[in-house]
């Protein structure tokens, strides 16, 4: 036993003192391999999407320029188009140009991205009649005397009589408010009109792109400092009517809800009224840009009722305009005694006004 266990302890210290085989070198870098392959294709991802977001917006802001398009312009633009578009190919198969390419388009879109940040907006262009005049307001005390309020006469939606008159409104007597919501191209888009209740007068604000002479509407150019912004003050004759009587391509469907008013709400109502009026007067002294996503007739509402406390916050409802009735319904902003589907029902203003001509008594008459 003494001899065995002599034997035995030369072998147990021979064992014990091999040293433990590190990781191979393939299990060690096979991983990091693999994280520098995908945060390549990661960087490589984002910079090719940079690259095509980038150029077509280069493109487009040379395009439509300072509120115009010219050839010059066009050629310039299919230009600024080229250089992107073999910078993307550069980038995507050829990489001993790759860094010089994408610095060179980096310089080309700093450069425009500066140009178009010192485009101006303008109060005194070739506009059009029915934008051609600016509201603006005197305050005294509760007294407000808003001046160029709209109330053209229509004969058809391009055929009409301008006509403009200044009221002044007491805000003791502000009562409440209408939210007006206008379709025309399905349920995920409305224009939303605001109107102040003060009793026996309405008046109602809507937030709109200001055309030029000859210019149509576009949701694209509205990205790119195409229109100023105007708040057109009116009758509910006006903008209501307008849209229940004359524009028929397409036909325009007209939703009325009233907000709920409390004392308390009402106090909001008045501060609402007021930011308005504070930033008409704005507008008036200084011009300002319309943007299709960022100052359109829903959010620019929206960031005019931060005012006040409380106030509902973002939501996409917003940017998808149609939906505004319904996320003011379920933030308890609308009457909760009907269903929406019913409130929807009895907010459709059409049936109430279809068969009348517009007269003096048109605002009691969508209220019935």
């Amino acid at each position: 036993m003494v001899g065995g266990a002599y034997w035995s302890r030369p072998e147990q210290d021979h064992e014990q003192s091999r040293p433990i085989a590190p990781p191979t070198f393939i299990q060690i870098s096979t991983p990091l391999k693999n994280m520098k392959k995908i945060r390549w294709f990661i960087t490589a991802c984002f910079i090719f999407m940079w690259l095509i977001g980038s150029t077509a917006w280069a493109s487009l802001a040379i395009y439509y320029g300072d509120s115009n398009s010219s050839t010059l312009q066009l050629i310039i633009s299919g230009v600024v188009a080229f250089i992107g578009l073999v910078t993307i190919m550069i980038f995507l198969f050829v990489s001993s140009w790759r860094n010089r390419l994408l610095s060179f388009h980096s310089i080309v879109f700093l450069m425009i991205l500066l140009w178009w940040f010192n485009i101006q907006p303008s109060n005194t262009r070739d506009w059009q009649r029915d934008v051609n005049k600016l509201a603006y307001a005197d305050v005294d005390g509760d007294l407000v005397t808003v001046h160029n309020i709209r109330n053209f006469s229509y004969q058809s939606e391009f055929d009409y009589t301008p006509e403009y008159y200044e009221k002044t409104y007491d805000l003791q007597k502000l009562e409440g408010l209408d939210l007006f919501a206008v379709y025309w191209m399905g349920p995920a888009i409305a224009h939303i009109i605001m109107s102040f209740d003060f009793g026996d007068q309405h008046l109602a604000v809507s937030i709109e792109a200001r055309k030029e002479e000859g210019e149509a509407y576009s949701t694209i150019k509205g990205f790119f400092r195409q229109y100023e912004l105007i708040y057109i003050v009116a009758d509910e004759r006006d903008l209501i009517g307008l849209r229940t009587h004359y524009r028929n391509n397409p036909p325009e469907q007209v939703y009325r809800y009233r907000l709920k008013s409390t004392k308390v709400k009402k106090q909001g109502i008045k501060r609402l009224f007021m930011e308005y009026i504070k930033n008409i007067n704005a507008l008036h002294k200084a011009p300002a840009f319309y943007n299709t996503l960022l100052t359109n007739c829903t959010s620019v509402i929206w960031l005019n009722s931060r005012v006040n406390p409380g106030h509902l916050p973002f939501s996409w409802k917003i940017l998808m305009s149609g939906y505004v009735p319904e996320y003011l319904y379920e933030s308890g902003r609308l009457d909760q005694s009907l269903s929406l589907s019913d409130l929807k029902d009895k907010a459709y203003v059409n049936p109430l006004v279809e068969k009348q001509a517009i007269s003096s008594s048109f605002s009691s008459t969508i209220r019935r």
